[in-house]
């Protein structure tokens, strides 16, 4: 009889346990919007979803949603309002909510996505943190991607043939640039950018050579216009709940850290560059690239002065110092460039 007992009493403990360890378990459920097939989803967030799971022996997973709950311009509130526990997005998805991303989307940053990247996230923990933009969520990296360029239907011979030519454009920042270099700016999301350009609703369009190359625009253009540095970039965040991040064990956050911040900018810097550079050579059998002289550089630099001016005040507006926050994102920039 005690034999049976202590047996029963061991099994029921056993199963206590069990269930104790199943209850301590998390699984967050991620928002994605680009195709799994996406460089960004194999390369950067797949990865990291990985890298969770295998440092906390599986007590933290991540479900990615087959289906987006949302376009991207809701992934912040989505996440934000514990609709989804983590999300990526495009802080110029949103015009006007996010000031402070403004300055990693300026013209001639430079060619590595690493160091622009990188320096993002430095400046970002420094001081555009301060602005409290990201109220509700814990900031899992912000990052860019490779430079930006413009890719036309049309012959480009010079700076002045981007004159009147029409862009489609992806954010305010880029929307200006392209004003500020003549063109017409006509807005429309990076998956609609075959039918734009298929049915001559622009002339082309402004991407890193990656997105010409995975949305299989190639055949539809003609000419890369190319400036050093580029002629812009974007700015991304990845996003987790605030709250559901506070409720996983402390142990627990302590293995998952170094995997965020400058790690995961760094990570997705380096598949923009791995990405960008399939771009660049799959798309130079059928483009013509025409590189901006150093001369041309300095006047396109003088046009979108403005831009730059009013994007460091717009970061002002957000209570940081926008001027001392765009010269450390340069000189960040230039120090991780040279090493």
């Amino acid at each position: 009889m005690k034999l049976f007992s202590y047996t029963v009493f061991g099994a029921a403990a056993a199963t206590l346990m069990s269930a104790g360890a199943a209850i301590s378990d998390t699984t967050l459920t991620l928002n994605s919007w680009l195709p799994p097939s996406h460089p960004y989803m194999t390369g950067v967030i797949e990865p990291l979803v990985a890298d969770i799971e295998t440092a906390t022996e599986g007590r933290i997973t991540v479900n990615i949603l087959p289906a987006p709950l949302g376009p991207p311009p809701a992934t912040f509130d989505l996440v934000k309002n514990g609709v989804v526990d983590i999300g990526y997005s495009v802080q110029g998805y949103s015009p006007g909510r996010f000031k402070t991303s403004a300055l990693a989307e300026m013209p001639f940053l430079g060619e590595d996505a690493i160091s622009t990247s990188v320096a993002y996230q430095r400046v970002h923990d420094a001081m555009l943190a301060d602005a409290g933009e990201y109220q509700g969520v814990k900031v899992l990296a912000v990052h860019t991607h490779g430079p930006g360029r413009i890719y036309s239907t049309e012959q480009i011979a010079s700076l002045d043939d981007l004159s009147g030519q029409k862009l489609r454009t992806g954010s305010v920042v880029a929307h200006d640039l392209a004003q500020s270099l003549g063109a017409v700016p006509v807005e429309g999301p990076s998956s609609k950018s075959y039918e734009l350009l298929s049915q001559k609703v622009v002339d082309g369009i402004m991407f890193p050579a990656e997105s010409v190359q995975f949305f299989r625009l190639g055949d539809l253009l003609s000419t890369a216009f190319v400036a050093e540095g580029g002629i812009y970039n974007t700015a991304f965040m990845v996003v987790m709940n605030e709250n559901k991040w506070n409720q996983i064990p402390e142990a627990d956050q302590a293995l998952i850290e170094p995997l965020l911040g400058e790690a995961l900018a760094r990570r997705a810097g380096e598949m923009w560059n791995e990405a960008d550079a399939a771009g660049n050579e799959a798309l130079s059998a059928t483009l013509t690239t025409y590189q901006a002289s150093a001369e041309e550089i300095a006047a396109l630099k003088e046009r979108v002065q403005p831009v730059v001016e009013a994007n460091v005040a717009l970061a002002s507006e957000a209570g940081v110092d926008g001027q001392a926050a765009y010269d450390m994102l340069l000189a960040e920039i230039e120090k991780l460039s040279a090493q």
